[in-house]
Order: C-alpha cells, then sequence, then structure tokens
C-alpha cells in the first residue's frame, strides 16, 4: 500500500547511497560459473598493497566486514551496520548490481556477445549510420583503440566492441566523429538492441590522441535500458523527495525517478559533486557511485592504482561525514566485483560491501551476509517512510 504524500517540512531525512564500483568482497557461491573462483577484490588489494590508511571505511567497520584480523578499528564512529551482500540477480553487471540496489532483481543476465554481435545486427547499424564499422570483437577499451584507432583515423569508421559485461561500446576519436554525431550513433544502437540482443548499456566512448598515445576522454556517455520496475528513485521522487544523483548515476536509470542530475568525471571530481549536493540538497536521496576503481583500476590489473584511489576517497569520506547529521543515513557499498589481481580484467562475481552509518544511532551490528543488493534499498525506503521497492528486508530497527 503506498503511503501518503507527508507534508514539505516533513520532508527531512537523507538517504546517501556512495557505491565503490567494483569494490567486491569476495567471490560467491556460484564464482567459478563465471571464472572468477578466487577473487577477492578488496581483501586482495588491501593484502597485497596494505595497510592502508583507511582510517575513516575502518572506523565504519570496513575491517569487520571483511574479517581482516590485521585491522584494528579506531572508534572515531560508532558503526551502525557493518556486513556483506550477495546478489539475488544472476551475472556480474553494472545495471544489474545498480538497479538490485534500488530494490530490482533481475530474473535473467543481460546477453554478453563474447564472440562479437550478429552480422545482421551489425549489417543494420552501419547501414543506420552510413559507414563501415571495425573490430565487433570482445576487448579491453585501451588495447582496442591502440589498434584500430589508426584505422579508424583514415576511414571515419567507429571501433565496435564489448566485454564480458552486456554492453556495445562505440570507440570514435573526437576529431575525426563529433560528439553529437558519437551519442546520435549510439542513440541508434540503442534502439536497435532489442530482444535477445538487449545489451545492459551502449557506451559511446571518445578518445583523442595519436597513434600510440591515445586518450580515452570525460565525453562517455552510457545508453541503458529502463529499469523493468519501479526503483527506489522512483519511490522518493513520487513521494515528493528530492531524488539527487551524480554522473552514470544518470545514464544507469535511463534519467528516471530523479530530479537533479549533477555531472561526473573522476573520483576528485564526483566527490566534489557530492560535497555540493550534501551542502545544497536537504533531505531526499543522494546517490553517488565512484567509477574509477572499476574503470581505471579494476579493469586495468592496476591494483596499486587501486590501493591509492581507496585511500583517497577515505580522505574524501572524512570530509563527508562531517557534513553528515542526525537525519542522514549514510551507505557505501559496490555493484560487484573488479579484481585488479585477477587474470582477467573483467567483472567478477562478487560478494559487496555494505556499510551504514548515523550519527544518533549508538548500535554495533553485525549484519552477516544478507540475501539481496535490494537489502540495501528497503533499509533506505524505511529510513525516508516510503514503500518497499522491491523484495529486500529492512535491517533498520
Amino acid at each position: 500500500m503506498t503511503k501518503p504524500t507527508p507534508e514539505p517540512d516533513q520532508l527531512r531525512k537523507r538517504a546517501i547511497i556512495i557505491v565503490l564500483d567494483g569494490a567486491g568482497a569476495g567471490a560467491l557461491p556460484d564464482a567459478d560459473d563465471y571464472g572468477d573462483l578466487g577473487s577477492d577484490t578488496l581483501r586482495n588489494v588491501i593484502r597485497k598493497h596494505g595497510p592502508l590508511d583507511l582510517k575513516n571505511l575502518y572506523s565504519l567497520g570496513l575491517g569487520e566486514a571483511l574479517k581482516l584480523s590485521s585491522v584494528k578499528r579506531i572508534s572515531k564512529f560508532s558503526p551502525v551496520f557493518y556486513g556483506l551482500m550477495a546478489p539475488l540477480s544472476p551475472g556480474k553487471d553494472t545495471t544489474s548490481g545498480h538497479w538490485e540496489i534500488s530494490g530490482i532483481v533481475m530474473e535473467s543476465s543481460f546477453p554478453v556477445f563474447p564472440d562479437g554481435f550478429p552480422r545482421e545486427l551489425i549489417d543494420r547499424f552501419s547501414k543506420e549510420i552510413g559507414r563501415g564499422v571495425l573490430g565487433n570483437i570482445a576487448a579491453s577499451g585501451t588495447e582496442i583503440i591502440e589498434r584500430l584507432g589508426e584505422k579508424h583515423i583514415k576511414t571515419g569508421f567507429p571501433i565496435i566492441y564489448t566485454s564480458a559485461d552486456s554492453v556495445f561500446q562505440i570507440a570514435a576519436h573526437e576529431k575525426i566523429v563529433p560528439l553529437e554525431t558519437l551519442y546520435h550513433w549510439s542513440e541508434i544502437a540503442r534502439s536497435l538492441l532489442t530482444g535477445k540482443n538487449a545489451v545492459g548499456r551502449v557506451i559511446a566512448r571518445p578518445f583523442v590522441g595519436e597513434p600510440g598515445s591515445f586518450k580515452r576522454t570525460a565525453g562517455r556517455h552510457d545508453y541503458s535500458l529502463s529499469p523493468p520496475g519501479k526503483t527506489l528513485l522512483d519511490t522518493a521522487m513520487e513521494r515528493g523527495y528530492p531524488v539527487a544523483v551524480v554522473g552514470k548515476v544518470a545514464d544507469i536509470f535511463a534519467h528516471r525517478g530523479m530530479t537533479i542530475t549533477r555531472p561526473g568525471g573522476d573520483n576528485d571530481a564526483l566527490a566534489e559533486e557530492l560535497i555540493y549536493l550534501l551542502e545544497n540538497v536537504e533531505s531526499g536521496l543522494i546517490w553517488t557511485t565512484f567509477g574509477d576503481f572499476d574503470t581505471l583500476y579494476g579493469h586495468r590489473n592496476d591494483s596499486k592504482g587501486f590501493a591509492l584511489a581507496l585511500e583517497k576517497f577515505d580522505r574524501h569520506l572524512e570530509i563527508i561525514l562531517k557534513m553528515l547529521g542526525k537525519d542522514d543515513l549514510l551507505f557505501i557499498t559496490a555493484d560487484h566485483g573488479c579484481d585488479p589481481t585477477f587474470p582477467t580484467t573483467d567483472h567478477t562475481r562478487e560478494y559487496v560491501p555494505l556499510l551504514a552509518w548515523n550519527r544518533e544511532i549508538q548500535l554495533n551490528k553485525n549484519l552477516g551476509i544478507r540475501k539481496t543488493y535490494a537489502d540495501l534499498a528497503a533499509s533506505a525506503a524505511d529510513w525516508l517512510d516510503l514503500t518497499n521497492p522491491g523484495p529486500g528486508v529492512s535491517f533498520i530497527p
């Protein structure tokens, strides 16, 4: 039953969701089905490069959640809740992970194309954009632009590639294909990728530079499917709350269920935008996903970079925590693993950490392993006095 819309002066609470993209917490029981047995993103990075200066994350219970015997928690904050979450949805995709955090559990995984996309689909796409294409293989994004970038510059043909994730990626040099054209091509691809070919995301991947020194730019844009059901964002917005998101979160939810969107960028830019929202949005739902862990470090097997990014995020977190008041509940989690110490450069099928903190709730509760990411949505809905959008169970007392 939908709860009645409260008066504006009743909308005082805030739920803040931070997703550390790719920061998994150990292989799931079915990880071997995905070739991911032995993946353990956070523990492997911490063991390889530790001790790391993560005093704020450890203060919120990360050490206990990961069962790191070498970490002694500094009782700077009283952690409200800490534990792990397992996904009910199959796969290890950014989109399905975020959707489950918001309350939607997928019954089947998005399609993947390890051998490239069907010829008839590529032919239709080529006809729609009026030129040929290069690639159509599964590859690392940085590797494929180095391999095919020069040919792309000569022909003007976009580079099409995918990965172990459910993505259709289109790479093009900004001086050869204007961003507006690349985005238009991505919209065409999104319209064609339906039915059995309905990948989770189409991603525009602009790059610049010369052969041997190509570099992807911040002009990336994702085109996701619309969530198949009501999300936490939809529920909060319908109730009258502001719903503010930063960066790729808007794309992942197809720009649905949000009232404020802020630009993305690297982790430092995302932290600045989150701080801006905390200063200017007095109630409702705020969601930021820190993507560098996945994009820059996990997918590139750069465990040292991942470790340094964790330490830098922890410094941002210290500022964020000081800004939170008695009506704020902070959640920190991840959407999947992307272990930079693992042999592949793909996402990994892992548990994710779950930390939740409020300044005035004096509990120190080990949540153990939650059965679904949707427990976070249920708990955020509970905090904001919303109808639970999914099958999750709230852990708010």
